[in-house]
């Protein structure tokens, strides 16, 4: 077969377009730090590197959900332990009554002092996570207390913490505060009376005090039991992120140091064969002419 000068001249310029083209993608590589930067270039990295950022990006929006679930945790507990000191104070009067050496006037201002505790253990069941409350189940938009009607929500919020895993992060109103006639906003309405009417044998009142005290402390120890489990499963999601970052690292980004040598022994190569190209390609007549 008859080689001609024009097949070798366009020969040897498709070979140095290739080593263009080979410098050109190890220099975008060192600039990205990427593997790849369009689909084409590896669709099976590209496909790959979908589903794990897809991963990556639901792992990162189960930490923003930990976020969010700590906030509804912490503020109910400290909610509920404000409830907790409220009744402390109340038990602490009512035991004070019943020594039975408060006059009229001084049971007048427990009384008084009873209806500011309760207001307050109100507010607290109408307590916010933003504009969020928290005692009222999945009705959070509605406040549990208005005015003297009082009425739960029974529905747990909850968040998903992992993968196909729901936890509750509330505490329903009627656990921590009581409902109906043994609710503690009913008991301090009967003791409120009781002292406004002057009535100092109190006795009564104790048990059903610290049955109120009891049920939020009970749902303060609760709040401390789901406490331990959001740490536990945070730290396996913070372990799966790493996890998943490194795969999606190893995916995808460049071994840099590899990619630099590379780009030298190809910028090698390259300078090697545009020498020899300008040897093969001998001058023509049209050279000589000029």
């Amino acid at each position: 077969m008859r080689v001609t000068d024009g097949m070798i001249a366009n020969n040897v310029m498709y070979n140095i377009n290739q080593s263009y083209a080979r410098l050109d993608k190890l220099f975008e590589q060192a600039q990205t730090q990427k593997k790849i930067s369009r689909p084409s270039d590896d669709p099976v990295v590209a496909m790959k590197g979908m589903f794990y950022r897809t991963n990556v990006t639901e792992i990162e929006q189960f930490k923003r959900n930990f976020s969010e679930a700590r906030n509804w945790v912490e503020t109910t507990d400290s909610a509920i332990g404000e409830a907790s000191e409220a009744m402390e104070r109340i038990r602490e009067l009512t035991v004070q009554v019943s020594n039975g050496t408060y006059d009229e006037s001084q049971l007048k201002s427990v009384a008084e002092e009873v209806a500011q505790l309760k207001e307050h253990i109100k507010t607290i069941a109408n307590a916010k996570v933003g504009d969020k409350y928290i005692f009222n189940g999945t009705d959070t938009l509605t406040a549990p207390v208005n005015g003297e009607k009082i009425e739960f929500n029974s529905d747990d919020v909850e968040f998903e913490l992992a993968k196909g895993i729901k936890v509750a992060v509330n505490m329903q109103g009627e656990a921590v505060f009581g409902t109906g006639e043994s609710s503690v906003f009913a008991v301090l309405d009967r003791l409120e009376t009781a002292l406004k009417s002057g009535d100092t044998d109190l006795n009564g009142f104790l048990d059903d005090l610290d049955a109120s005290s009891d049920k939020m402390l009970s749902g303060r120890a609760e709040l401390g039991a789901r406490t331990n489990r959001l740490d536990f499963m945070e730290d396996r999601i913070d372990n799966q992120e790493v996890i998943a970052k490194r795969i999606m690292s190893d995916n995808e980004d460049i071994e840099f140091e590899k990619v630099i040598m590379d780009f030298k022994a190809q910028e090698a190569v390259h300078r090697a064969a545009m020498s020899i190209g300008a040897r093969i390609i001998q001058p023509t007549l049209m050279d000589f002419l000029r």
